[in-house]
């Protein structure tokens, strides 16, 4: 997989990245296939990106702490897959994803 060079620093902006990627996407679709081959590509490239499995501390509230690691990247790419408009968290990560792209201008 082929991942274009763009360049992750910061902008001048002081809004807090914690991570460069967000991806949302149906685990149980597409966890050990796809996204498993993008976070790698990401990683060989240099790219911080939010892994739940990694990311998350056992005992955090998962839907808050989702979304405030969306709030924290500064990129979500969306991977649409059979079973994610069924999942209601993929659906409100989608709506945080797309409230983050309005009101801190994050990439989608």
């Amino acid at each position: 997989m082929a991942i274009p060079n763009v360049s992750f620093s910061s902008p001048s902006s002081s809004h807090p990245w914690n991570h460069d990627v967000f991806p949302s996407f149906k685990g149980k679709d597409i966890r050990n296939t796809f996204t498993g081959h993008l976070h790698h590509a990401l990683f060989e490239k240099g790219i911080k990106t939010f892994k739940d499995d990694v990311d998350l501390r056992k005992g955090d509230e998962i839907s808050p702490a989702l979304l405030e690691a969306i709030k924290q990247s500064k990129i979500s790419i969306i991977v649409f897959s059979k079973n994610y408009a069924t999942s209601t968290w993929c659906l409100d990560e989608l709506a945080k994803i797309l409230e983050c792209w309005k009101s801190i201008v994050q990439m989608v």
